[in-house]
């Protein structure tokens, strides 16, 4: 296999399809798979968790806006923390963890794939998984520039089958039989916990906004574009999330809606009475595109880790044809497998949550070191407060204190 000196990665990707990117990696995670499982916890009030995980995602989301464009890097995460905190072993242990997060996220995702093809032909779920991460790999080792193409045309059936959803709803929902006290939570404990647990679940929904910055390398004048598109992504993952999750919630009740396996396709049938075929069909689009997002995010942070000296060197390793790095595409389809195969959906998404309220309240920790070492970074670096980082530390804790409250 070539080594670094012969090959290097290709900088090809511009705004709008890293914005895609985004978009494909959050909506196929999140309100393709699990809206169902969040009307089990949240009931009616699912768009209010909505709601809540955007509040915590945002600060966040912001922190990384301003590491992007200061070290636009591959292995984002692993990188800012060794500027932060200077350690390579606290590092490489981080960029571990946010890889394997994003692996059992895409394996929740082909998960939730077979869910959606049980629609149509039954298969035994590991031949689907295994089927799916084969052709998935091949594809990411295909070319960056291909599978951005791919992940564009995939994110844009996502969004054709979000609409569909919403525009089916709306033309099902009585306006005059909608209640307010229905909508709106009251000032309740149990209520507030539930909507707060549910808040938990939808964070993962919004998990993808981090993994663009693992592509930065491969991304045209990174400084700019990366934070633009995180914020870009955000706003509208966030728009559709609320919209789809209340139509959804006023079309079908929540106990119905965490008791199917293709949660969107029951609430078209329900509103149209006519065959979901075609909504099925894009959610396992969908679910295939999120899938392809995130072993492309973690084969990057592999590669850029073992750039690093951080992980052995042959993973950083480049094809000089494809312009990817082989080898760290095929330890991130194997991963994903074996995930796939012996957890199930809820635990692979709680437990991706719950490592990645861990690292994002060490990269937040790490951008208020690095704004103390260097308070005035490069021309064209936009910094935010020091508010910023701080707050999203503490949103991260409280988040995270939640879920351990609810497993003891």
């Amino acid at each position: 296999m070539p080594s670094n000196d012969q090959a290097k990665l290709k900088r090809s990707v511009n705004l709008p399809m890293l914005v895609f990117y985004g978009l494909g990696n959050i909506f196929g995670a999140g309100i393709y798979v699990l809206i169902g499982k969040m009307a089990g916890i949240a009931g009616m009030y699912v768009p209010f968790s909505f709601l809540l995980a955007c509040v915590v995602v945002f600060f966040t989301a912001l922190s990384y806006a301003e590491l992007s464009a200061r070290f636009p890097l591959s292995a984002g995460e692993a990188v800012y923390v060794y500027e932060g905190f200077g350690s390579p072993a606290f590092s490489r242990g981080i960029g571990l963890l946010i890889s394997f997060a994003g692996l059992l996220s895409s394996a929740t995702i082909l998960q939730g794939f077979h869910g959606y093809l049980s629609t149509f032909i039954a298969l035994p779920e590991i031949v689907t998984i295994l089927i799916l991460v084969v052709i998935l790999s091949m594809i990411a080792i295909w070319g960056i520039m291909q599978s951005m193409i791919l992940a564009f045309g995939l994110t844009l059936a996502e969004i054709i089958g979000l609409v569909l959803v919403i525009y089916a709803g709306i033309g099902y929902i009585e306006p005059e039989s909608i209640s307010l006290e229905v909508l709106i939570p009251p000032l309740e404990i149990s209520v507030l916990i539930s909507i707060i647990l549910g808040g938990f679940l939808a964070f993962y929904a919004f998990v993808g906004f981090e993994d663009m910055v693992n592509i930065a390398e491969e991304v045209k004048n990174p400084t700019k574009t990366m934070p633009r598109a995180i914020i870009i992504t955000l706003v509208i993952a966030t728009l559709f999330y609320i919209v789809v999750a209340l139509v959804s919630v006023l079309v079908i009740t929540p106990e119905i809606l965490s008791n199917t396996a293709a949660p969107l396709a029951k609430v078209y049938e329900t509103a149209t009475g006519k065959s979901a075929g075609v909504l099925s069909i894009i959610a396992m689009v969908a679910v295939l595109n999120g899938a392809l997002i995130q072993i492309i995010m973690a084969s990057r942070i592999f590669y850029g880790m073992s750039k690093q000296n951080w992980l052995p060197t042959f993973l950083s390793s480049i094809n000089p044809k494809t312009h990817t790095p082989v080898a760290s595409t095929i330890l991130s389809g194997a991963l994903v497998f074996l995930f796939a195969t012996f957890f199930d959906l809820l635990t692979l998404a709680q437990f991706s949550s719950f490592v990645i309220f861990i690292v994002f309240t060490l990269v937040n920790l790490s951008l208020i070191l690095i704004k103390y070492k260097t308070p005035y970074p490069d021309e064209g670096v936009r910094t935010y407060p020091l508010f910023v980082p701080v707050m999203a530390i503490l949103l991260n804790l409280v988040m995270l204190g939640f879920q351990i409250m609810s497993v003891i």
